[in-house]
């Protein structure tokens, strides 16, 4: 079917602010999105039928049925595919005028430079607190905007970071916000979020990215916008620049490890179909790691201990039994399956792979 460009943008373009030269403008703009889940998933559609010329979608992720409620252009049919694959598929089936590309792995302190050049903005839509730092860290050493998004249960939150301002300084970065990777906030899975928060946030970012694109409006520059779905309030806090901070040092220092994105060792591992095998065994015992006591586990458990209360100073284990950690995704239950057998080497100690939901 041929699509005449002029129609399709029709409604964009009759906006003065916008008109034939800001859709050329987002026509030849190449924007990288790291990150394909709750934020990542609207943010491309609305980029590529807003017009931009060129996505890149990065996630190593696959669908699973807890992403569905929220990661809305995902379908039932689409659980156990790579995301970015199923989502570069939506955007050629919505418009002819975007070139989609996609990797489908994360991305590392490695092999981020070297792909983040390659784009004129970068868009942050990850969950992980070290990812997002070694996006922002990365941003500023390449000197390319990033356009930030992250969620908190109710709370989501999203600045404009590193734009350059005609005196030829940038503006405030992640970092003037927050120095330092908190070690304490949990990730969604962990603390839950709300449906339309999410969409909302990713729509800011978006809004964000074409308003950076076009030079139109007022970016969420040197502050950060806090929106509470709950409450329907928001603010802004003001931030200013730090020059004491010293990036390129910062970043050479940092591992940025973070257990959501790291290869698990498989002898730390056991699948659904071993367990199953061994469930009736009266020698293991299964601790369930779940925030949510209330969600259904498709068999019994002998301990209950929320990944955020869970303190390894606390956990006696009983040498005589073979522990399997469980979680919703294999995820914490794994980080707590290396905190344990870090200090217990000789404890019998495996992590359910995948967690319940390939169970």
């Amino acid at each position: 079917m041929d699509f005449n460009k002029e129609q399709y943008f029709k409604r964009q373009t009759t906006l003065s602010e916008i008109g034939k030269k800001g859709q050329e403008l987002l026509q030849n703009t190449k924007v990288l999105i790291i990150g394909c889940g709750g934020l990542g998933n609207p943010v491309a559609i609305y980029l590529a039928t807003s017009g931009v010329g060129e996505l890149h979608l990065v996630d190593f992720d696959t669908v699973s049925i807890s992403n569905l409620h929220r990661q809305v252009f995902y379908k039932i049919e689409d659980i156990g595919k790579a995301k970015t694959k199923v989502l570069a598929n939506e955007i050629k089936k919505r418009t002819p005028f975007t070139k989609v590309t996609f990797t489908n792995k994360a991305i590392d302190k490695d092999s981020i430079l070297d792909l983040i050049l390659k784009y004129d903005i970068v868009v942050d839509g990850t969950d992980s607190l070290p990812i997002k730092y070694l996006i922002n860290d990365a941003c500023v050493l390449a000197k390319k905007p990033l356009v930030y998004g992250s969620l908190y249960k109710f709370d989501g939150y999203v600045a404009t970071f590193n734009v350059l301002k005609e005196n030829g300084e940038f503006t405030c970065n992640l970092r003037d916000a927050f120095p330092k990777i908190a070690t304490d906030i949990p990730n969604c899975e962990e603390a839950g979020t709300l449906n339309p928060i999410v969409g909302l946030i990713a729509l800011f970012q978006a809004n964000e990215v074409i308003k950076l694109i076009t030079k139109k409006g007022g970016l969420l520059v040197n502050q950060l916008l806090i929106y509470n779905s709950l409450q329907n309030t928001q603010f802004k806090i003001k931030l200013k620049k730090n020059n004491e901070l010293n990036i390129e040092e910062i970043f050479e220092n940092s591992t940025y490890l973070d257990v959501n994105c790291m290869l698990q060792d498989s002898t730390l591992l056991i699948t659904a179909s071993e367990l199953k095998k061994s469930i009736s065994d009266s020698a293991v015992e299964i601790v369930s790691i779940l925030t949510n006591f209330d969600e259904t586990i498709p068999f019994n458990v002998h301990q209950k201990i929320p990944y955020k209360t869970f303190d390894i100073k606390n956990f006696k284990p009983n040498f005589n039994k073979k522990y399997v950690i469980i979680c919703a995704r294999g995820i914490t239950s794994y980080a707590v399956t290396l905190k344990i057998k870090e200090k217990y080497p000789l404890l019998s100690v495996l992590s359910l792979s995948g967690g319940i939901t390939k169970y």
